[in-house]
């Protein structure tokens, strides 16, 4: 796999932060190691966050149709403002 340089200019509180994570005090070695978990991390939570929609809207998807109710987006409106 090729690597690639992705070059990102981080100033103010965010360079703090980036310097606070790396170095003798911080957790990771450097700011690549930093910013490589970040994405893993990122990318780990739209996994889950997509498991969990897929998870909830299976049921619906499955149901016969008989089992919809057809609703207007002022039905849903009025629903919604009375919880």
């Amino acid at each position: 796999m090729a690597t690639e340089n992705v070059n990102v200019r981080v100033t103010g509180k965010l360079r703090k932060h980036l310097q606070q994570q790396i170095g003798a005090y911080g957790l990771y070695e450097n700011a690549s190691e930093y910013i490589r978990t970040l994405i893993r991390h990122d990318l780990k939570s739209r996994q889950e966050v997509w498991e969990w929609l897929s998870k909830e809207l299976e049921p619906a998807l499955r149901a016969d149709e008989s089992a919809y109710v057809e609703v207007t987006a002022d039905d849903v409106i009025t629903r919604n403002k009375g919880k």
